[in-house]
């Protein structure tokens, strides 16, 4: 029932946009042509209308089946929203202005009384600040979603084994199959990961959004990737199944089980607080690999005690977690035997500005390490920028990672 209240809300404010847009488009259309005019003011109502049809038969169409029409729906009435919303901002600072003129020319002592009717100029603007995020978002869905780019990065440690000095290292995160909507865009980042000829390739989770089987078109993609030292995998705060509902607890313990196989068939090899010892001409390193643990009011299925275990020895531990959260709350402080740990999690919220070393995304207000590298002392965090999305099907300046390290020697 809280659903349906909040979709009524939802569509409330909607129309309450829609109505306070249409009275500047309508006043900016009087000076055109009386088709023209008519063809922008029935063109106005058409989109919103064809977009409030959409929510209200969204919860009618079989996602299973529909999933990609489902998908297309929401995005389509967010950006719209959006766009709306950044409109009524500016045409309701110009309404402000006019209350406040209207209120002095109440005064018998203002002998020139103003006008109190709304500026060309302020309209456009009002209708420029719509269309900017309008077209910016439909960008980032057409261009963004899938302009993958490699990002490479040198990572040093004194710890690391001579024979692994200049390893190259793979890293994908935050795939989530179950809101792709072009597999042969998906196919051509995996061709690009390969090409970079990896030594070793890393998963650090969120295969899915909620479901396992969101996964299943996509498996044989995703398979195809591979590396001579292995492909190695951990599981995501979206892997666990905990934003859906179940018809039991049995039913969701399964689905996280089918999740696992599915890593198995794609060659991954899933790490659950658990580790792996690779050797390279009689020298060792760890791969560690952490179930998910996030700081705040994320899961903690993940066990540091366990996932460290027999690793003591080892010179250079690398640890596979998800979310960076778990680099500051416990890694710094309980194992600063870690030397690198990669994450992902945070999708640079797929939404920024990056140019050159310069970097701003509002997800850093949240998380203090969001992307790329960060160290502290020896010890290295590397935070992936996701290679999917999930929500808003795009994005905007922050694009779909494939990382490249290559671990060196200091």
């Amino acid at each position: 029932m809280s659903r349906i209240y909040f979709v009524v809300f939802l569509i409330s404010i909607y129309l309450v946009l829609d109505v306070y847009v249409f009275i500047a488009v309508r006043s900016l259309a009087e000076g055109l042509s009386p088709i023209w005019r008519r063809l922008i003011l029935v063109s106005y109502w058409m989109v919103s209308i064809l977009s409030l049809a959409g929510v209200l038969l969204y919860r009618q169409i079989d996602p299973k089946v529909f999933a990609d029409l489902r998908l297309y729906i929401t995005t389509f009435f967010f950006i719209l929203f959006i766009g709306k919303l950044f409109a009524t901002v500016f045409l309701m600072l110009e309404d402000i202005r006019r209350g406040i003129t209207w209120i002095v020319n109440l005064f018998p002592f203002v002998e020139e009384k103003h006008s109190t009717s709304r500026s060309d100029f302020m309209q456009k603007s009002a209708i420029i600040a719509g269309a900017l995020p309008v077209a910016a978002m439909s960008f980032g869905v057409i261009s963004g979603a899938h302009d993958y780019r490699v990002k490479k990065r040198i990572v040093y440690s004194p710890n690391l084994p001579k024979a692994f000095d200049g390893i190259r290292v793979a890293q994908i995160s935050d795939i989530h199959t179950g809101s792709f909507f072009n597999k042969t865009a998906v196919e051509g980042g995996i061709d690009l990961l390969n090409a970079q000829k990896p030594d070793i390739a890393f998963f650090t989770g969120d295969l899915v959004n909620n479901r396992s089987e969101e996964a299943k078109e996509y498996l044989n993609i995703f398979k195809r990737v591979t590396a001579p030292l292995g492909v190695y995998s951990v599981m995501g705060n979206h892997d666990y199944g905990d934003y859906t509902s179940w018809s039991s607890e049995a039913a969701k313990q399964k689905d996280i089980k089918n999740l696992h196989e599915m890593h198995r068939y794609m060659g991954y090899d899933l790490l659950l607080n658990e580790n792996r010892t690779i050797k390279v001409d009689g020298e060792e390193i760890a791969i560690l690999g952490c179930e998910n643990w996030g700081a705040g009011r994320f899961s903690k299925y993940g066990d540091m005690s366990k996932t460290i275990a027999g690793t003591e020895e080892k010179p250079y531990k690398l640890l596979l977690s998800h979310d960076p959260s778990h680099w500051d709350a416990q890694i710094r402080q309980e194992y600063q035997d870690i030397d690198l740990m990669l994450a992902g999690h945070t999708h640079g919220m797929q939404f920024g500005v990056e140019i050159g070393n310069f970097r701003w995304s509002p997800v850093q207000y949240r998380y203090k390490q969001w992307a790329d590298l960060y160290q502290e002392g020896e010890q290295s965090l590397y935070v992936n920028r996701g290679y999917g999305f999930i929500g808003y099907p795009g994005r905007i300046g922050i694009l779909p990672e494939i990382t490249i390290l290559e671990l060196k020697r200091s």
